[in-house]
């Protein structure tokens, strides 16, 4: 974006300057903005303020008045009491963008500020942040689901683009189902890996993440590239024996991962059978395998 297209110079806010209040302060601030004002209640969230922000933890309604623009970063079930405190107790909301970064909710927890003369923003960042040195750079070509009104689609877009990222717009209605897949693939993704990582370490393997990472690697590529057409292993194959001796195995050994296995299985089998990658029959005795009473 040119400099001449950007939009005017924003004094910018930060209720919950956590790890991705305190990433996204920054990333503004390199936009030109300028963070005047941040809170934050837990050591980390201050230590993140100050580093990141270079500020000193204030008050929130201080924050709401020093600023234009407001970051409200805070946990999703925090964020509809704290718009609702905002707007009770006669915060000073007429005119100033109120931002929430909440993958689930859209505009409406955001209505009692509105009603107060706040202009709602939607923007939440496709990222996984940890606090780390890279949380910025990561900004950077990320995607952020937005939803706005529209005679705010305008702002929202730019203030994404401005910060590096991609606006790609969610009705509000779908933003639960937009959210149940980031987290469903990127949060399972996880404790899915740190399992297998823990069960190969049980049997022996020192060094789990470098048996995995090409794995993972290559399975990651060819689901992006390819969908569900990329899919490999026991299931697409149709070879029941084998599902059937994972379950057995997890039983016996980490039955608290059983559950979940047989969930997936079923799940890809299902996948896999309305794409075309799975006979009928191969199906059918996959489900056998996975089913009865697997648990005694």
């Amino acid at each position: 974006m040119d400099a001449g297209d950007r939009p005017a110079r924003l004094t910018v806010g930060v209720l919950g300057a956590g790890k991705v209040g305190s990433a996204l302060g920054a990333a503004l601030a390199q936009a030109g903005h300028r963070v005047v004002a941040a809170s934050g209640v837990s050591d980390a969230s201050r230590r993140w303020l100050t580093d990141r922000l270079g500020l000193e933890p204030t008050r929130p309604d201080e924050v709401v008045s020093a600023a234009e623009l407001i970051l409200l970063t805070v946990p999703d079930d925090a964020l509809p009491d704290l718009v609702g405190g905002l707007a009770a107790t006669g915060a000073a909301l007429q005119g100033k963008l109120l931002v929430h970064t909440s993958g689930a909710y859209g505009l409406s927890v955001l209505e009692p500020a509105a009603k107060a003369g706040a202009l709602p923003l939607a923007l939440h960042p496709v990222m996984t942040f940890t606090g780390r040195d890279d949380d910025l750079n990561r900004i950077t070509g990320c995607s952020f689901g937005v939803t706005a009104p529209e005679p705010l689609r305008p702002i929202a877009e730019a203030l994404v683009i401005e910060m590096g990222g991609e606006p790609v717009w969610i009705a509000e209605a779908d933003r639960a189902l937009y959210h149940a897949a980031l987290a469903s693939a990127a949060n399972h993704m996880v404790t899915l890996i740190a399992e297998s990582g823990e069960l190969l370490r049980r049997i022996g393997v020192e060094h789990p993440g470098r048996m995995l990472g090409p794995l993972l690697g290559a399975a990651l590529d060819n689901v992006l590239r390819l969908g569900l057409a990329g899919l490999t292993g026991p299931v697409v194959r149709g070879d029941a024996g084998t599902v059937r001796k994972h379950v057995d195995a997890l039983i016996l050994s980490a039955p608290e991962a059983a559950d979940a296995y047989v969930a997936l299985a079923r799940l890809t089998a299902d996948r896999a059978l309305a794409a075309g990658l799975l006979k009928p029959e191969e199906a059918e005795r996959l489900l056998d395998a996975l089913g009865g009473n697997i648990w005694t």
